[in-house]
């Protein structure tokens, strides 16, 4: 039934009025695909109280006795459990509870992965003990027609609505909307029939005696006293990081825990629920059958050798299409605003104010726009590789890399995130439970190849390296990227490996990952991925890096060379252009800092676009985009960023970019550590400025140290031209 049907009223309620739901789950149980159903996908984005984890809540319309009533969905992190040991993981629970500046929930939606039914009602057990109103949606019902769970008997269990559905295909949603509807009018407290050893009632009976009031109730509801218990006994701990619990409540589950064995208490409680589990599954569900394909894709696809020479291959191939697929429309774009540039020119009187549309807003940030396809490309091709489940496990090969080297297993997920941005990045480390594995992980996620270094690379390799092929078949320029991204991975694995021996000794926990079954990719998914990720691009290309062109515009036009300059006599006018600005204020810094950059290959206007590069790296290339289009005569406005850098000489007639500049460069940009936002984040989440400037030091030693190798042992080599 349509919520659009004629003779349903819309109960309107004010902002203080709306019922909040939570929406919770296990990671990849399809819960924010559900949510994007329900909302229409009209997230807004946020922080939780005093916390950077995010928070996405949407407005979703139930019907419920004849009319539609409105409700703000709030989207809870994954979560397999409700036991915390950092204040992130606590999320969870104070979602669910409106404890820690939350709101208090009137529903609990969970929703449960049909294919692994038991791991996730492990979740539903601890929610519904809660007291919390619960609605259960058996999702991904799709892919198990064969031995689907009797949704009907799961309700029966706990005592609350189930209703099984499929988030990708839409079916049962209706059902789920008029179910949850009904639970808001009336809140469905679930009940188990479980019962505990002797001895865990009698630990939760010590532990009860003293919660805080806080606890126990928040307005409108109050919460079972056992279950804030046994969450107390499974989640405090001597090594926690839980900043708000009560001494006296932390000293009596501290003095348990002695009493009994460290992982004792933690054992009895998990074990009993597992085993509640097990045997109340046998009258609705049937364990789904071994999946042969998904078993023999795997064989391949997770060995030691074969499977990460299929890895480096779809790497190569998506790399690849970086240059052949995205280069028609960086070729169009290239048009366009080379156009614009040229109709300003010609319409606008000469002068600094067209000088500045044309050379430092419309040329540098259309130079960075410019690559706004090839990103697009990528996150398209990871994004397949993600939602697909193959990503899961590339995850699971890293891992016995980076277990070797003391690095968690679950630092591959905010490491992959780097690829991105090194931001968020690194506000995902602190859902890690260990103080070491964290800090250890924000120490080298910006040694990542992030999406900012995408269009240096893409400038340098395209302008630079031809695009031939070696062995007859193994295009350069894709091979060229590949090995960039395999360069900054390999590098971070080795800084963990030496800063997790010497800075941040500790021993490593092993990883349990979920490797989620194979799927068809949804597009809407990739395709939403891909928006945010341009959204967040030319956003930044709209404010970052169009004041800091236009700074370094000002910077390379001040003050000028006097007209009547001896010096400039004789010359062409790109000639006295080109001197103007090596006089400039931008000029003179470049020249300052060229000794310490000469002998990496680099000249004072390669000096000029890394320190324009600190405010964000994108802005390297509108840098280059200034100092090359500077001077330009009339004729020369379709010449491309590309030539103009291929075409520069110094004063003695050598090219000031060889293929071995380029590599250099290439390899400066992968280790230094040029963001000033990244610097910031890591200052917020260490509550200091010792590890940002401890972080900055190392990475921008090891890139000079690192560049020096590279272009001296070239030049040793005979590669200088």
């Amino acid at each position: 039934m349509s919520l659009r049907c004629r003779g349903l009223k819309r109960k309107r309620l004010d902002s203080a009025n709306v019922p909040i739901i939570a929406l919770i789950g296990n990671p990849n149980t399809g819960k924010t695909t559900l949510f994007n159903r329900l909302t229409g996908q009209n997230a807004r984005v946020g922080n939780y109280p005093g916390m950077t984890v995010e928070r996405r809540t949407a407005r979703a319309s139930f019907e419920t006795e004849g009319r539609i009533v409105e409700a703000e969905l709030l989207d809870v992190p994954g979560a397999y459990s409700l036991s915390a040991r950092s204040a992130e993981e606590k999320v969870a629970i104070d979602s669910l509870l409106g404890m820690g500046g939350n709101p208090q929930p009137r529903l609990a939606v969970l929703v449960l992965d049909a294919t692994q039914l038991i791991r996730n009602l492990y979740l539903a057990l601890q929610v519904i003990e809660l007291g919390v109103p619960t609605v259960l949606a058996l999702n991904m019902i799709d892919e198990v027609r064969g031995s689907a769970p009797d949704h009907q008997k799961i309700s029966a269990l706990f005592k609350v609505p189930c209703v099984a559905i499929s988030a990708k295909s839409g079916e049962g949603l209706d059902e789920l909307r008029r179910t949850i509807g009904n639970a808001l009018l009336h809140p469905p407290i679930g009940k188990v029939g479980l019962r505990y050893p002797q001895s865990v009632d009698e630990d939760a009976s010590q532990v009860r005696r003293v919660l805080p009031e806080t606890w126990r109730s928040t307005p409108g509801h109050r919460h079972d006293d056992t279950a804030l218990a046994l969450w107390a006994l499974t989640s405090i701990d001597e090594d926690d990081e839980l900043d708000d619990i009560p001494g006296e409540l932390r000293e009596c589950v501290l003095g348990l825990r002695r009493g009994k064995g460290k992982g004792d208490i933690d054992t009895e409680i998990i074990t009993t629920r597992y085993a509640f589990l097990d045997r109340s599954a046998k009258e609705f569900h049937r364990p789904t059958p071994p999946n042969k394909p998904t078993e023999r894709l795997d064989r391949v696809l997770l060995h030691p050798v074969f499977g990460f020479v299929i890895f480096l291959a779809l790497m190569g191939i998506t790399f690849q299409a970086l240059f052949a697929w995205a280069d028609p429309a960086i070729a169009a774009i290239e048009h366009i605003f080379g156009a614009l540039g040229s109709i300003i020119s010609r319409t606008l009187p000469g002068g600094f104010l067209t000088d500045l549309l044309v050379d430092g807003i419309i040329g540098g940030v259309g130079n960075v726009v410019v690559f706004l396809p090839q990103i697009l490309l990528l996150f398209f091709l990871l994004g397949l590789m993600e939602d697909s489940g193959y990503m899961a496990r590339v995850a699971y090969l890293m891992d016995r890399i980076m277990r070797s080297l003391g690095l968690h297993g679950r630092a591959f997920v905010p490491m992959l995130s780097g690829y991105a941005c090194a931001i968020p990045a690194i506000m995902a480390t602190r859902t890690m439970e260990r103080h070491r594995d964290r800090m250890l992980t924000m120490m080298v996620i910006p040694l990542m190849t992030c999406s900012a270094r995408l269009p240096v690379y893409t400038l340098i390799i395209a302008s630079l390296f031809p695009p031939s092929t070696i062995f007859g078949w193994v295009p350069v320029q894709g091979l060229l990227m590949v090995g960039m991204y395999l360069f900054s991975t390999t590098v971070a694995l080795i800084a963990a490996g030496v800063l997790g021996r010497t800075v941040f000794k500790g021993p490593t926990v092993p990883l349990i990952l979920e490797l989620p079954p194979y799927r068809m990719p949804v597009l809407q998914t990739v395709a939403r991925m891909m928006w945010q990720r341009s959204r967040l691009f030319l956003s930044e290309a709209g404010t970052i890096i169009l004041l800091s062109t236009v700074v370094l515009w000002a910077l390379l036009n001040f003050p000028q060379l006097p007209q009547d300059s001896p010096a400039t006599a004789g010359m062409s006018t790109v000639e006295r252009k080109a001197a103007s600005m090596e006089y400039s204020i931008g000029g003179r810094i470049g020249k300052a800092i060229e000794p310490a950059i000469a002998p990496l290959g680099f000249d004072w206007k390669i000096g000029v676009g890394l320190i324009g590069a600190f405010t964000a790296r994108e802005v390297f290339v509108s840098t280059m985009g200034l100092i090359y289009g500077v001077g330009g005569d009339a004729s020369e406005e379709s010449v491309s960023l590309r030539d103009r850098m291929r075409d520069d000489k110094h004063h003695d007639g050598r090219p000031v970019y060889t293929p071995l500049v380029g590599l250099t460069l290439m390899v400066f940009f992968a280790l230094a550590c040029q963001c000033t936002s990244t610097l910031a984040v890591v200052k917020r989440e260490t509550g200091g400025w010792r590890w940002p400037a401890f972080l900055f030091a190392y990475m921008s030693v090891l890139a000079w140290c690192s560049a020096f190798a590279v272009y001296q042992g070239g030049l040793l080599l005979g590669f200088g031209t």
